[in-house]
């Protein structure tokens, strides 16, 4: 009976151990909630003095905090880490709010960031400053960006869409009201389109205004016809539609002055117009001419691009650019337009100067970053603003049909806008519902 008991225990401890080694790989937030958290807690709450200590992450204490230590207390006098404020789990990591004593800022702790993630083996250490004096060690206890699974509690807003997962665990947004302008860049096959899949699916569900152009014939942006207000399709519509644009960003501007306010927000509900986002896809196709006789267009069409940069964002016009490369290689203009788009997402790319158009300018320090992004993992980005921040993000999977089907869906929202009508795209004819296509052609009748 005893050696029954014996191989039943046995096989309960390595089915149990099979099972943590399965759910590590196939279910990873399991794992980490049973055994990772509880492991990185106690190796945490043991080792932080001396992993802050070895981090040069202490300061000296002052001369009268030393001599009440020495004479007072009796003790032998210790360099001072940062207070531990809070310490709380989460389903991917663990979170831990320091208060940081004098001479230390959060750019060492930053600096330390690599090294603390070594000490307490988590996968990445993201430090974020909560206040002046305070900052927020977010830990990811796992790969959180090899399956990407948006939180269940995303935050809210009039001109907020969140489109990607960050690699600390928390979902990257777009928040138009903070970051009005954007450029998106990246090869192909690495996660730019889906992205852009991303942005259009959440923006079809808020009540604002879309209008595409996209000069390959609108091989993109035409699936999402049913939710879009205009759509420009050649070098030629795009000029003229962003001349209707800068129309109505005046007259916008007009409406202000009326009110006597400066921001399209600070307007009456009843008397506000409808917010608009422009999703230029390829940017280059708007810079590149075939002939001499073409460059005043298209140096007017940049000259709109910059003006609608530099002044859109008061009255609600913002610009959502896409590209392989954007740079003064492109011409005239490409620069300036560059300088208002505040906000950066660089996917995988071919060169490292592209990396260096995209980021260079805001946050060099995510230059090694993007170069370092693998070809097998598309969606993985790079995520910069004009503060010097980066962080990794990839974007969930989304398919075509998937952003299609929730344009269709929320086709109601499209405003009636009579400046943009002469470019509202042709809606897709839908078969019945009862009126199946055929796979099969009929074979032709013969005598």
């Amino acid at each position: 009976m005893s050696d029954l008991t014996t191989v039943l225990e046995a096989t309960g401890a390595l089915a149990g151990a099979g099972g943590l080694g399965y759910a590590k790989v196939r279910a990873p937030r399991v794992y980490w909630s049973l055994v990772g958290l509880p492991l990185t807690w106690g190796r945490f709450t043991v080792t932080y003095r001396a992993t802050m200590d070895v981090c040069g992450l202490t300061v000296r204490p002052s001369g009268l905090r030393a001599f009440m230590v020495r004479n007072v207390a009796r003790r032998e006098v210790q360099p001072i880490p940062p207070k531990v404020r809070r310490l709380r789990g989460t389903s991917t990591g663990l979170r831990v709010s320091l208060r940081l004593p004098a001479g230390l800022e959060p750019s060492d702790v930053a600096a330390a960031s690599e090294r603390l993630r070594h000490a307490w083996g988590v996968h990445s250490v993201n430090v974020v400053e909560a206040k002046p004096g305070v900052v927020e060690l977010r830990m990811t206890g796992y790969d959180v960006l090899k399956r990407v699974r948006m939180p269940r509690r995303l935050k809210a807003g009039s001109m907020v869409v969140p489109v990607a997962l960050r690699d600390d665990g928390t979902a990257f947004v777009r928040d138009y009201r903070k970051v009005p302008h954007a450029l998106t860049l990246g090869a192909n096959q690495s996660g730019k389109s889906m992205y852009q899949r991303n942005l259009i699916k959440g923006l079809a569900k808020l009540p604002v205004g879309l209008v595409g152009i996209d000069c390959k014939r609108g091989v993109e942006q035409s699936a999402y016809a049913p939710r879009l207000s205009a759509l420009a399709t050649t070098s030629e519509q795009a000029s003229a539609l962003l001349d209707v644009l800068v129309t109505e960003m005046e007259d916008r501007f007009d409406l202000l002055a009326q009110h006597g306010v400066s921001d399209l927000w600070d307007l009456p509900e009843e008397a506000r117009p409808v917010p608009l986002v422009v999703l230029i896809d390829e940017i280059a196709e708007l810079f590149f001419v075939t002939s001499k006789k073409d460059e005043p267009a298209r140096d007017r069409t940049v000259m709109q691009m910059v003006r609608l940069g530099q002044m859109a964002r008061a009255i609600g016009i913002y610009l959502e650019v896409c590209g392989q490369r954007f740079g003064s290689d492109l011409g005239k203009g490409a620069t300036a337009l560059r300088a208002q788009l505040t906000g950066r997402v660089v996917h995988r790319v071919n060169d490292k100067q592209t990396a260096e158009m995209g980021l260079g300018d805001i946050a060099p320090d995510a230059l090694f970053a993007v170069t370092a992004i693998q070809a097998d993992r598309p969606g993985v980005a790079v995520a910069g603003d004009s503060s010097g921040g980066w962080s990794r993000i990839r974007t969930p999977e989304t398919s075509p049909a998937e952003a299609k089907a929730v344009c269709r869906e929320y086709a109601h929202l499209t405003p009636d806008l009579p400046a943009l009508a002469p470019f509202r795209p042709a809606l897709p004819a839908e078969p019945a519902p009862d009126e199946a296509p055929s796979l099969i052609k009929p074979r032709p009748v013969t005598d």
